[in-house]
C-alpha cells in the first residue's frame, strides 16, 4: 500500500482529501503545516505528497524547498494544491519543481490521478536507473 502525506492548514480540507485516499486504498499522513510535513516525511518517508501552497509557518513553495535539499526526500513525487488558479500560478508551480498542480476546488478524479500520475512517474525513473545485473 502506498503512502500518502497530505500537508494542507485547513483541517476541513486535509480530512476531505484524507478520506477520497483512504477510500482509493492509500495509506495517509497528515500534516497541518509545512513544518510538521516536513518532520513527518523525515520520520515516516512517504511515496508521495499532496502539499497546499498557503499555509501560515511555512508555505508550499518553502516545504518544496526543504524537499529538495534533503536527500532522503528529495525524490518524493509532490502535488501542489492550490486556490491560485491562473496559468501563471499553475507554471510557477511547476519551475518550483513540483510533479504536478492541482487547483481548488478540485474533483476526487483529479485528486487521484495525479497521485497515481506521481506514482507512475516515480516507478519509471526507478526502472531506467536501476542496472542490469551481470554475472561476471
Amino acid at each position: 500500500m502506498k503512502t500518502v502525506l497530505v500537508i494542507e492548514d485547513n483541517m476541513f480540507v486535509r480530512e476531505n482529501i484524507a478520506e477520497m485516499l483512504m477510500l482509493a486504498n492509500y495509506k495517509v499522513l497528515k500534516a497541518e503545516n509545512g513544518k510538521a510535513g516536513i518532520e513527518q516525511a523525515l520520520q515516516q518517508k512517504p511515496d508521495i505528497v499532496v502539499c497546499d501552497i498557503m499555509m501560515p509557518l511555512m508555505d508550499g513553495y518553502a516545504v518544496l524547498q526543504e524537499f529538495k535539499k534533503a536527500p532522503e526526500l528529495e525524490d518524493i513525487p509532490f502535488v501542489f494544491l492550490s486556490a491560485k488558479s491562473k496559468s501563471e500560478n499553475i507554471r510557477e508551480g511547476i519551475e518550483a519543481g513540483a510533479d504536478d498542480y492541482i487547483t481548488k476546488p478540485f474533483q476526487e478524479s483529479e485528486l487521484l490521478n495525479a497521485v497515481k500520475g506521481g506514482l507512475l512517474n516515480i516507478n519509471e525513473q526507478h526502472k531506467q536507473t536501476r542496472r542490469p545485473y551481470r554475472q561476471g
